[in-house]
């Protein structure tokens, strides 16, 4: 066995930090009466040491352990009060990872261990468990930081997020079928790195990919006899470390590979990340982290009877970022993903959580303080899912200037429109034009809205046109689970079918609402394989799905989604090259040049909106006119069954409008038609005209 030297060690900077001569390694915990390090072995399986912590100064635990290096696999236990009745929930014979942990080892077995009470007490979570948890829990390790990412800092894309375009996407399920990579690398942070993806990305003209969750995180797949998988991946074990699922080489210089090889293709990456909640959920969950190591400061307790949780989450217990250092650690967090990963951005999954004060949710809170005061991330992308469970937790439009918002105002506007539902037009004509109703004031910008018509949650846009309802049966939960209000329509018929009417007519829907979601003001998100049809068959809650029905299926590009995939990737260039999307200010309606407004809505008569076309609940068509100073264009959106004649602007009768799209490719490109001409817009189409002055 080694010899050890110890010394006090430091504070700062939480988690274990290697000097070249040794590592320090501190801990925060504001309850605990006494905290061990415990060291193993290379493989995780055998302790070989443990070393009691001493020094404590203002709640963190500190020791600095000579001649450690790098790769050193590592512990914590922490005595304190068992007493779930007050909120605490010390158990030492459960070991518990590094909260600040950058790497870990070793997988969750699930197993009665990993709970800090007896499951088979009558007691359940009052009762103490005395069972070691050490062989069934992954286990921290300390890593070095020897990367070198070249001129990365100098070359990597910076998109203003008026430039930007999202695709989300699974990282596991993106590659996991796809044929250019090996099987060694598929679903993971190399693969993502393969050049075939990365060209892909960039040939299709995206500017960034969100990820859905890649810190590590609490799987299913090791409980025995338990059907689920948490797919998505929104029960972090810790806000560190990368999911070792993901990694084909156990080392997290595959992540920043991955960043590098985006970075030179153009593409910024974005992080969905969980600070919300964790995978210990409520008071039944188990120990191996939060919980163990000071429970009444990480969660929000239940203020009535601390042996429960507050939860405006859905998945057991709020993260406490109310308290200091809980802020600090999501704090820290983000920091090290931006400067030591060079992410570019965070999507916040139920923003709202952080946001609460005393179970209220407030834009004036520590966690809004602390980002928007901080120069790493207030440089990067800040995204809010702007919704969560709790009371008052719809916050659609209250985050603050500089913040992206997910907006689902706009995703139910556009499907009912799509789906032919009356009454849309006047909501479609707010959703178009970046939905100043709602982001429009406290000087925001025209790109606070992400605009989505599909995500991760919900159906795929093939499904949204071949499903009037759900079909989760496979998720085992008797098709309960997802939302019911999908706002869609299977054309005819539910399911796939060989009905050539009806697979127009879906065709037709989908290139129309992709149309619409890049022809529209504010950032837009796509989902991955929406671009060529890709099904779920209709599943719109796929969330323990880890198998070919949310994988991303590539040889559906090579049966005949071709043209669908160049059609998306031309209407993406088209919206770059318009130029008239990267505004920051909202529309004002007003006359700004030569007796011409920036924005005008128009009818089929070529004249403008009136308050009766407001108004008319039959009504499926709609049109804008955007005027820049130097150039017009004119979008009209036909959701009606049929074609409809319709006159385009006058404006200036010398200029001709040139068609520049039509998503039902029933005219010829590059058609030039005459100011106040009468054309024929076809049944359930987007056309796209232009004047340039």
């Amino acid at each position: 066995m080694p010899s050890y030297k110890t010394q006090p060690g430091l504070a700062y900077p939480l988690g274990a930090t290697y000097d070249g001569k040794g590592v320090n390694f501190a801990l925060f915990s504001a309850h605990a009466e006494k905290v061990e390090l415990c060291l193993f072995d290379a493989s995780g399986a055998e302790e070989i040491v443990r070393f009691p912590i001493t020094e404590n100064d203002n709640s963190i635990w500190h020791i600095y352990v000579q001649g450690l290096i790098p790769g050193q696999v590592y512990g914590y236990r922490v005595y304190g009060p068992y007493k779930p009745l007050e909120g605490h929930r010390f158990n030492p014979n459960k070991l518990l990872i590094d909260p600040y942990g950058r790497k870990l080892t070793g997988k969750l077995i699930w197993h009665k261990a990993i709970f800090g009470y007896d499951v088979d007490s009558p007691e359940k979570d009052l009762s103490f468990s005395e069972l070691d948890s050490a062989p069934y829990v992954p286990k921290s390790v300390v890593v070095g930081n020897t990367f070198d990412w070249g001129d990365d800092n100098e070359t990597r894309p910076r998109y203003q997020m008026d430039e930007t375009i999202i695709y989300e996407t699974h990282l596991r399920g993106f590659t996991k079928l796809h044929p250019q990579i090996s099987d060694d690398k598929r679903g993971t942070f190399a693969g993502f790195a393969d050049k075939s993806v990365t060209s892909y990305l960039k040939w299709l003209g995206v500017t960034a990919v969100e990820f859905l969750p890649v810190h590590a995180f609490f799987g299913n797949r090791h409980k025995k006899g338990y059907i689920k998988d948490n797919y998505w991946g929104y029960e972090s074990f810790t806000f560190f470390a990368p999911e070792q699922f993901y990694m084909a080489s156990d080392e997290i210089d595959e992540f920043k590979r991955m960043v590098k090889a985006l970075h030179q293709k153009g593409i910024e990456v974005i992080l969905d990340v969980v600070y919300n909640h964790t995978g210990e959920g409520n008071q039944m969950g188990p120990t191996f982290c939060y919980r163990g190591i000071d429970n009444a400061s990480y969660y929000t307790l239940n203020s009535e009877n601390k042996r429960y949780y507050y939860d405006s989450t859905g998945c057991g217990a709020s993260f406490n970022v109310q308290n200091g250092y809980v802020l600090s650690l999501v704090m820290d967090s983000l920091r090290y993903w931006i400067e030591e990963m060079h992410v570019d951005g965070f999507r916040f999954d139920l923003a709202p959580t952080l946001c609460r004060q005393n179970k209220e949710f407030r834009m004036h809170c520590g966690f809004l303080y602390a980002t928007g005061q901080d120069p790493l991330t207030r440089r990067v992308k800040m995204i809010a899912e702007p919704w969560d469970i709790g009371f008052g937790g719809y916050q659609v439009g209250a985050f603050p200037p500089g913040w992206g918002q997910w907006n689902d105002k706009y995703r139910d506007t556009v499907r009912r429109f799509w789906k032919g539902d009356q009454g849309q037009v006047a909501e479609l004509a707010s959703r178009l034009a970046g939905s100043s109703d709602v982001f429009n004031h406290m000087n925001r910008d025209i790109w606070s809205s992400i605009n989505f018509v599909t995500a991760h949650d919900g159906f795929s846009l093939k499904d949204l046109v071949s499903y009037n309802a759900k079909h989760n049966f496979s998720n085992g939960e008797n098709n309960r689970d997802g939302t019911d209000s999908n706002w869609s329509w299977n054309s005819g018929a539910e399911g796939e079918t060989h009905n050539p009417t009806i697979k127009e007519n879906r065709l037709q829907r989908l290139k129309a609402m992709t149309t619409t979601l890049l022809m529209s003001f504010g950032t837009p998100m796509m989902l991955a394989g929406d671009e060529f049809a890709h099904t779920q068959f209709g599943n719109n809650n796929p969330y323990c799905q880890d198998n070919v029905l949310t994988w991303i299926a590539w040889d559906a590009i090579s049966k005949g989604n071709k043209e669908l995939v160049k059609y998306v990737r031309r209407v993406i260039a088209l919206r770059k090259k318009l130029k008239i999307f990267n505004r920051r200010r909202f529309f004002t309606g007003e006359v700004v040049n030569k007796g011409y407004k920036d924005l005008t809505w128009y009818n089929e008569l070529g004249e403008e909106f009136s308050t009766t076309d407001w108004h008319d609940v039959n009504r499926k068509s709609i049109s804008y006119c955007v005027y820049t100073g130097s150039r017009f264009v004119f979008a009209i959106f036909n959701a009606n069954y049929t074609a409809q004649n319709w006159k385009l602007p006058p404006l200036e009768t010398k200029y001709h409008w040139n068609l520049l799209l039509d998503s039902s490719s029933k005219f010829k490109e590059d058609t030039k038609l005459g100011a106040g001409e009468v054309i024929s817009v076809p049944a359930w189409s987007v056309l796209v005209f232009e004047i340039k002055k």
